[in-house]
């Protein structure tokens, strides 16, 4: 057969490969994922759009005067307002954010804004993720997401040591908006490996919510860590394609797509470097399928570790809805409809009370049945629960770090610590150094 002949055959079946993609993606619906899952309470949900208002106040250029205060006349208090910082204080290192003492909520809060398009930082920090370039507690992590990470915590450790000092029984709480998230979720893993570096802060105190994150961490450490983080569906979550690849030009995008679309969990499981929605996943359905308009939102969770978001949804609302302002508005308008429902059907207190106990057991055992369904799939680097804790720290062993190594820890910068964990081999790869697993690891 002649080279004339082949090209329209490699045409055709491209053709019908684009039209096979494209129909399974119009079939498919956002809540074919979390149809299993289930539903979240009012207690558990009910900090996401609060967190969500703090976000905003990172994109504000005037606290006193906001632009983006949402419907209801919600203003921070600008007295609690510890530091606030621009990009030109973080040199680009990292997204602005600040850090905020909630008294209403007994929470200090570290909140990070989202991607600015205007800014070629944002995009070098999104873009550095070679795969397999960053290796840390026995999984893989996005190297931007973690530099960036990394940098804050060097540089605000000591502010968030002293006010932990000062509000002892208070949470240390890392918020994000879709860039700032997925830092915000590598923040909140360095904090849980290097509690000493905050006052030995207890892990059940520490907690992340990422809003809309991008792909961040290997599915061991996405499940391992979900009693730390939570993440907020979105389109962004169930971008499988590598972040760096989506810049690319259209047709390498299109196969990268079809391709990931075709491949199969078993495979996917087996690529101990592909990148996962961190944490306890949360979900938003709003729209049915083959129906107009929004309906009143449910709110589904779990911590899910087969089809743990591996579909992208065809959807004209796709960039709009990954707006912090209206994943507030959506995340507002589910709890309001939760606290209805609960009012409607005349909870006692007591009963509430008893809720809010029976919550976070069921969350302890569910990430407890993931840790061992991840074990049971067998994801690389997936171990039995006991190794990482669980919300109960007393039934956790923790390793054992020798008091050398944690002394010479607390002396040395972040950027230090990365750099003395990895090397440069010959083919120019950064590898993990053979003489450090056993410290760093």
């Amino acid at each position: 057969m002649s080279l004339a002949c082949c090209v329209p055959l490699i045409e055709c079946v491209y053709c019908l490969a684009c039209a096979r993609w494209a129909w399974k993606r119009c079939l498919h619906t956002a809540g074919h994922e979390s149809e299993t899952w289930g539903l979240a309470s009012a207690v558990e949900f009910e900090p996401v759009p609060h967190l969500c208002r703090l976000i905003l106040a990172v994109y504000e250029d005037d606290l006193e005067q906001p632009l983006w205060a949402p419907p209801g006349g919600y203003r921070i208090d600008t007295r609690f307002v510890i530091l606030r910082r621009s990009y030109e204080q973080t040199e680009g290192q990292a997204p602005p954010y600040l850090i905020y003492v909630d008294h209403e909520k007994d929470d200090i809060v570290l909140a990070i804004r989202g991607l600015n398009m205007a800014k070629e930082s944002d995009y070098a920090l999104l873009l550095d993720n070679r795969l397999g370039k960053k290796k840390i507690d026995g999984g893989y992590v996005h190297n931007g997401l973690l530099k960036a990470a990394a940098w804050i915590l060097d540089n605000e450790c000591e502010t968030l040591r002293g006010l932990l000092n000062e509000h002892p029984n208070y949470t240390l709480t890392f918020a994000g908006h879709s860039l700032g998230a997925g830092v915000a979720a590598m923040l909140a893993m360095l904090v849980v490996q290097n509690r000493e570096r905050l006052g030995n802060v207890e892990r059940k105190k520490i907690r992340c919510y990422a809003m809309a994150p991008a792909r961040c961490m290997s599915l061991n450490l996405a499940v391992r860590y979900a009693d730390v983080i939570n993440s907020v569906d979105d389109f962004l979550p169930r971008t499988a394609t590598p972040l760096e690849d989506i810049f690319n030009l259209p047709c390498i995008l299109c196969l990268r797509c079809m391709k990931d679309t075709c491949i199969s969990e078993e495979i996917m499981f087996r690529d101990p470097r592909r990148l996962y929605a961190p944490g306890r996943l949360y979900h938003i359905v709003d729209k049915k399928p083959f129906r107009c308009g929004r309906f009143p939102p449910v709110v589904r969770t779990a911590v899910p570790v087969d089809g743990r978001f591996e579909h992208i949804v065809l959807s004209c609302n796709a960039t709009s809805d990954h707006a912090i302002v209206w994943i507030e508005r959506e995340a507002q308008r589910a709890l309001d409809f939760m606290l209805e429902k609960e009012q409607t059907m005349q909870i006692p207190t007591v009963q509430q009370m008893e809720r809010q106990k029976s919550v976070a057991r069921e969350h302890n055992e569910e990430y407890k049945a993931a840790l061992y369904r991840a074990v049971s799939l067998a994801i690389p680097y997936a171990v039995s629960p006991s190794a990482y804790g669980t919300f109960d720290e007393s039934s956790a062993t923790s390793v054992e770090i020798s008091p050398a190594s944690r002394k010479s820890r607390e002396r040395e910068s972040w950027g230090e610590l990365i750099g003395r964990i990895f090397e440069i081999d010959e083919s120019g790869q950064m590898v993990l150094r053979k003489s450090t697993v056993r410290d760093t690891l």
